[in-house]
């Protein structure tokens, strides 16, 4: 593996980092995509998926440590992160990838706004939603892959929010009825919080 390219100071101009948590299924990536969407009528904006480093499906404590120190370290000083996907079937990291500074970047997944990562972020956003309804909703999304890790990937989920209530310690709550079900009201909502922080 090659040795972390130098860190670019970019343009040293910090963006609005916003993070998109919430367990798996719980509508997250509906909700994320929405908010880059809004934001980037008003200026530039990146869209990161923790997904795309999780080391594996025992990762994601490691996974969450990565993006911190990886991606969202280097983007909250205003500089160009450098980061590896990946690699499932290889089951190691991949190539150098780059994540420049924007006006907003918002951070999608499960751990985005962990006890570590609240100090460098502006908004948190906690997306909520049954148990059941996340189940369905991220098997019909991922299929026969996500299937026999549910259990595997939820236990992980459940050890770290039982030590770390990032739910309680966002910005904002939102809760889903299902995929993109309310995401319109939800994106009011978010939109709304960073409107009166800015």
């Amino acid at each position: 593996m090659t040795a972390e390219p130098a860190a670019s100071t970019g343009d040293s101009r910090k963006p609005l980092l916003i993070a998109v948590d919430g367990f798996s299924g719980a509508g997250k990536t509906t909700l994320a995509t929405e908010v880059a969407a809004a934001l980037s009528r008003r200026g530039s904006v990146r869209l990161f998926h923790l997904e795309d480093i999780y080391p594996g499906w025992d990762g994601l404590e490691s996974g969450m440590a990565y993006y911190r120190e990886q991606v969202l370290r280097p983007l909250a000083r205003g500089q160009t992160a450098r980061w590896q996907a990946w690699d499932w079937e290889a089951g190691r990291r991949g190539p150098w990838r780059s994540t420049e500074p924007a006006d907003a970047v918002v951070f999608e997944g499960v751990g985005a706004a962990h006890r570590e990562a609240r100090s460098m972020l502006d908004t948190a956003v906690w997306v909520a939603a049954e148990e059941s309804v996340r189940r369905r909703y991220a098997l019909e999304r991922d299929g026969s892959t996500y299937a026999p890790h549910w259990e595997r990937w939820a236990a992980q989920e459940r050890r770290w929010s039982a030590d770390d209530d990032a739910s309680a310690a966002a910005d904002l709550a939102v809760r889903m009825v299902g995929p993109g079900a309310n995401a319109a009201a939800a994106l009011a909502s978010v939109l709304g919080v960073l409107d009166r922080a800015a």
